[in-house]
């Protein structure tokens, strides 16, 4: 075992993890990053941030706006998380991942901070990743929340502006259970004076939205109200649309995702630009912003949405996971008329799953399996849960099991979904 190895097995081992123990994990209040914070020196204030929440749609969005500002030349970092394959993942400088070396020279140097202060493992990496942004010294730093907004360990940054990408039911275990209540934990991240724009404009949440700006006295953009865009045309290599905007008129965006659900999360990237634009903190000229989203593959690395491995037959993994994002995977699929759809599903064990599975078509085959990992629901769980929804299948001992098993069969198309988890353990074979 490597020492970085160790130094991860360590965290994992000695502070809650919420992508292995879920609520219980979860340290709600600041108190903890803002200690943690204070002994660094406060290295979120060492440079200019940008913050993005919402229930789906922030990771995507992060890694846009990160590849349109290194587009204009910017040195560029970006925090997120989960991680798919490594956690070195969460934290880049112009998509490269935090030098591992780094990580364990952070460790050796804080661990009496560690021991003291008993953060949890997110509160760490934050901490870590503000750190990191200050002694690399970063021109700017998007930084995405890990859940919420309001008690989210991200949120003791001033940023220059913020999104919030959409809301959808998802963590009401921690959120709360309605719209309304999500929404107002997602708009902890207004601050006074500073800008915000909100990608998706749903009925139960506007006026949410308005009231949290008009307390802060913030500029308040809904994208939808200021963004136009057209039907997207898919591809082999992603989608284009056609773009509306009143400082840059009309123009083309290429995008290497083509995932449906990407057209409100462009529409809200464009409008922040534009917003952030038109308020002069941040000049942004057209021609790099079209380059930054066709470029957003090579320049940031962002994995597992709409993910094609092979065209024939089709298969496509995406990391959706609650229901409005299944929703959209699954209207995606409709526009490639499989005759034979094979959907290869794991889940968590802390999701509303019955919400999440009435959604699935009854006609497609099924492969239930799960991840390894502690939060999963157990592959016959699920497959038992799925029979009440006329979900009928078989069990596979794993993603891969699972893949091959449905190779073999008539599918034309096969989408691997329901878990981050779960897409991030598909071997690089396929």
């Amino acid at each position: 075992m490597t020492r970085f190895e160790e130094v991860i097995n360590f965290l994992y081992a000695q502070l809650p993890v919420f992508h292995r123990e879920g609520k219980k994990a979860y340290k709600p209040g600041l108190g903890n990053i803002e200690s943690l914070s204070a002994q660094l020196g406060n290295p979120h204030e060492a440079f200019k941030s940008l913050h993005i929440a919402g229930t789906n749609g922030k990771g995507s969005s992060s890694h846009f706006m990160a590849s349109i500002l290194q587009e204009h030349g910017y040195k560029v970092g970006l925090y997120t998380s989960p991680h798919l394959k490594s956690f070195t993942e969460r934290i880049k400088i112009n998509g490269q991942e935090i030098d591992k070396q780094w990580i364990i020279d952070f460790f050796d140097q804080y661990q009496p901070l560690l021991a003291s202060i008993r953060p949890s493992f997110f509160e760490w990496t934050v901490i870590m990743a503000f750190q990191y942004f200050k002694e690399q010294q970063v021109d700017f730093a998007i930084i995405e929340t890990g859940l919420g907004g309001r008690l989210d360990s991200t949120n003791i940054i001033n940023p220059l502006g913020c999104l919030i990408t959409n809301i959808g039911y998802d963590h009401q275990d921690i959120l709360g259970d309605s719209l309304e209540l999500i929404a107002g934990e997602k708009a902890g991240i207004i601050k006074a004076n500073t800008p915000v724009c909100i990608s998706e404009k749903q009925i139960e949440t506007t006026t949410i939205f308005q009231a949290k700006a008009n307390s802060e006295h913030a500029n308040l953009r809904f994208a939808s109200e200021k963004v136009h865009v057209g039907d997207p045309e898919f591809k082999k290599a992603g989608m284009q649309l056609e773009v509306g905007t009143t400082t840059w008129g009309k123009f083309i965006l290429e995008s290497p995702y083509a995932g449906i659900y990407q057209v409100n999360n462009l529409r809200g990237v464009i409008a922040w630009c534009e917003q952030l634009n038109e308020l002069g903190i941040i000049p942004f000229e057209i021609q790099k912003i079209q380059s930054g989203i066709a470029a957003c593959r090579k320049n940031t690395m962002l994995r597992g949405r709409w993910e094609v491995y092979q065209e024939n037959p089709w298969i496509v993994a995406d990391t959706g996971h609650n229901e409005s994002g299944i929703t959209q995977i699954l209207e995606q699929v409709k526009q490639f008329h499989p005759s034979h759809l094979t959907i290869i599903l794991g889940m968590v064990a802390d999701k509303d799953i019955d919400r999440v599975l009435k959604l699935f078509p009854k006609e497609a085959a099924y492969l239930f399996t799960e991840a390894h990992n502690p939060r999963a629901l157990k592959a016959d769980k699920l497959q038992e849960m799925a029979s009440r929804h006329g979900l009928t299948g078989q069990l596979a001992e794993n993603v891969n099991q699972a893949i091959k098993l449905a190779c073999k069969s008539e599918s034309d198309f096969i989408l691997i979904t329901g878990s981050t988890y779960l897409v991030a353990e598909i071997e690089e074979t396929f």
